[in-house]
């Protein structure tokens, strides 16, 4: 009797908790968003041009590409055309390799020459969020890869560098945009 008492009361408890937990709710996601679905329900992305001058020809497409997958696969928002409620546009302002270290050689009749180059892309974006302006901005995201010249050219890893380097410019759009990190 005093078992079944016991239980009774700790079920009691147990269903004040539930419906007190449940009262008080916090919505997470897993990758991060802090978007409310009730009223965002759309996103679109302008072709982002190159206006780098460099690079391969198609790099512009690339990136919008890319850039809709990337939200596409981490929110449930529907692209559309043009006018979603949240609105992505831009351009490639900046492609250029430099040299980062370089090799001296031993012999005085060969120049010293770069050991590791650096090819290093800047996007300019423009965020509009129609359902919060708070949230709008306008800025650059830059990242960059290195490569060795003395065993590889550019041609040769170009495709794979921008890949791995667009990744990481994508990732941090997406975090400062709806994130909010």
């Amino acid at each position: 009797m005093i078992l079944i008492k016991s239980l009774k009361k700790r079920l009691g408890i147990f269903i004040i908790l539930a419906f007190s937990i449940q009262a008080c709710s916090v919505k997470y996601s897993f990758t991060g968003t802090n978007i409310d679905y009730d009223i965002t329900k759309t996103f679109s992305v302008e072709n982002f041009f190159n206006d780098s001058g460099g690079g391969p020809a198609n790099m512009g497409q690339l990136f919008t590409e890319s850039l809709k997958d990337f939200y596409q696969r981490n929110t449930q928002l529907e692209l559309v055309r043009s006018n979603g409620d949240l609105q992505l546009s831009g351009a490639i302002v900046r492609y250029n390799t430099a040299p980062q270290a370089s090799v001296t050689s031993t012999d005085p009749n060969v120049p010293d020459r770069a050991g590791q180059e650096r090819l290093t892309i800047v996007v300019e974006v423009e965020f509009i969020n129609l359902q919060n302006e708070e949230d709008n901005l306008k800025r650059s995201f830059s990242f960059f890869s290195d490569y060795n010249p003395r065993t590889t050219s550019l041609l040769q890893v170009e495709s794979t560098l921008i890949e791995e380097i667009f990744e990481n410019i994508i990732q941090d759009i997406f975090t400062a945009t709806v994130a909010n990190w």
